[in-house]
């Protein structure tokens, strides 16, 4: 099957097809005493050895739109009552292919994201915002700041969580954070108690299925990295319009007061370094907050439940819209990896009983078929957070057009706010990758005393080192920087 390229530099033309002429057998000389199976044997090795020669030589340094064409479309440019249909090289057909190219590439050249404004996200959510305030406090790395008690909240701030009544897990935690509660209250000069309420210094945003949980517990060991007490809260894309599993459709909302109590022990943590109760190397005021709930990116499904979709088909607004308002220097990093690769993995693991490699072929079919379906009439972006769609196809083929999340992003996010690492270098390189997110993360380093062990963010299994500075972590003096100053955001 011949490719097409569009190159940057020059316009090239399709490649003709390579057409193979069957050798008579009288015109081999001395193979005319090899018996007939081996010289089509021969022949066949021959023929196969050529062609895979060739397809690299046809497709090496190509930077086009590689296309191999489906039957379907073969069908609809093809003559199939004439003997050279096949022949691809004919004018007509090259004609009829650059349409088709066309249509393609003006699907996947969709315009730039209309933004909502301001004042309508605070709107949409006006308790969010009354909560979380427009200033954060100075000197500490993450964006943290005092909440006056009142009321119920002073005997017991956790009876009405509603992660530690679906988590057994927090509400061990709640147990613990309740009886220490009282002793991490600040207590002003006119006898109020302020409470320290974090959010996330950085967001693990996605993708499912590239390695998120992996980084996940690797920063974890990092002794000033706190994540939430949950690797995923879906708070952002799911908790927040009160969604559980998409199939039991809306319930109980989760209030962001819910969410801010998954950072109480990080909290507790940095509340010390501003008392200056601190101990060891570390500065608690340098302790930074995380969370790595890999829905973050893609999933704005709740949209679809809760308002109307603008005429175009896209949602009025985006997960990154509420997190970019409330913390404009905000740190995201994306994990990706080959998209089929991801496509499988995630099939294997959602997919409760009946797996096989024919059943995957079968799906992903019936889902390009319904994507197919919906570009027909609708954007990329439209087709990309279509909930309808997402429902209807039985593997998750959207999650894998990693540039419309991406390009989505990059909005309202700056392209320096932003760290995108492939898996697959991850795993070939852990070392630089784990040295490339620290040092995304402003400067964190490990201590002297501190060695590289099956229990360090850095090495891999049986890897040992004694000495001084960890050599994927940057040492003190040697980053941009260890204090981060927190932005007013400007609400209308």
């Amino acid at each position: 099957m011949p490719c097409l390229d569009d190159g940057d530099n020059s316009r090239r033309g399709l490649p003709s097809v390579l057409e193979l002429r069957r050798v008579p057998l009288w015109s081999l000389g001395p193979l005319r005493s090899v018996r007939k199976v081996k010289v089509i044997s021969f022949l066949l090795g021959l023929t196969l050895t050529f062609l895979i020669m060739a397809s690299y030589i046809l497709t090496w340094d190509k930077k086009g739109l590689m296309l191999t064409l489906s039957p379907f479309h073969l069908r609809t440019i093809v003559n199939p009552s004439s003997t050279l249909s096949h022949n691809l090289s004919s004018t007509k057909d090259y004609a009829n292919i650059k349409l088709l190219v066309k249509c393609i590439t003006s699907k996947l050249e969709f315009s730039p994201r209309k933004l909502p404004l301001l004042k309508d996200v605070i709107n949409t959510d006006s308790h969010l915002f009354s909560v979380i305030p427009r200033q954060f406090l100075p000197n500490i790395k993450s964006p943290c700041w005092y909440e006056e008690l009142s009321g119920k909240t002073k005997v017991d701030p956790y009876s009405k969580n509603l992660y530690a009544v679906r988590s057994k897990s927090f509400r061990t935690v709640c147990d613990y954070l309740r009886k220490h509660f009282q002793e991490h209250l600040y207590h002003s000069d006119d006898n109020k108690q302020y409470r320290l309420r974090c959010l996330p210094y950085f967001y693990i945003i996605g993708q499912p299925k590239c390695g998120t949980t992996d980084l996940f517990h690797r920063l974890l060991l990092h002794p000033e990295v706190k994540f939430t007490t949950m690797k995923e809260p879906h708070w952002w894309t799911r908790k927040r319009f009160g969604i559980i599993h998409l199939k039991d459709g809306l319930l109980e909302r989760f209030p962001v007061e819910d969410y801010l109590d998954l950072f109480e022990l990080a909290a507790y943590h940095i509340q010390e370094g501003i008392l200056g109760n601190t101990s060891g190397d570390h500065s608690q005021r340098h302790i930074i907050t995380g969370e790595a709930s890999a829905s973050t990116m893609w999933d704005n499904q709740a949209w679809s439940y809760l308002y109307n979709y603008r005429a175009d088909g896209e949602p009025p607004f985006l997960a990154q819209d509420f997190i970019h308002a409330v913390q404009p220097n905000a740190k995201i990093i994306v994990m990706l990896r080959d998209p089929v690769e991801r496509l499988y993995s995630d099939y294997l693991y959602f997919n409760m009983a009946n797996k096989s490699v024919e059943d995957f072929d079968l799906r992903v079919s019936e889902s390009l078929q319904l994507f197919e379906a919906c570009l027909a009439e609708n954007s990329v972006r439209s087709c990309v957070y279509n909930t309808s769609l997402s429902n209807a196809m039985t593997v998750r083929l959207n999650l894998g057009l990693y540039i419309v999340f991406l390009l989505d992003w990059l909005t309202v996010f700056q392209r320096d706010q932003i760290l995108v690492l492939q898996l697959e270098d991850y795993a070939a390189n852990l070392r630089l990758t784990i040295h490339k997110v620290f040092d995304f993360l402003n400067g964190l380093y490990l201590s002297r005393r501190r060695q590289l062990s099956p229990r360090d963010p850095c090495s891999t299994h049986g890897e040992q080192q004694t000495g001084a500075w960890a050599p994927c972590c940057p040492a003190p003096g040697t980053s941009s920087g260890s204090s981060t100053s927190h932005s007013t955001t400007n609400w209308p």
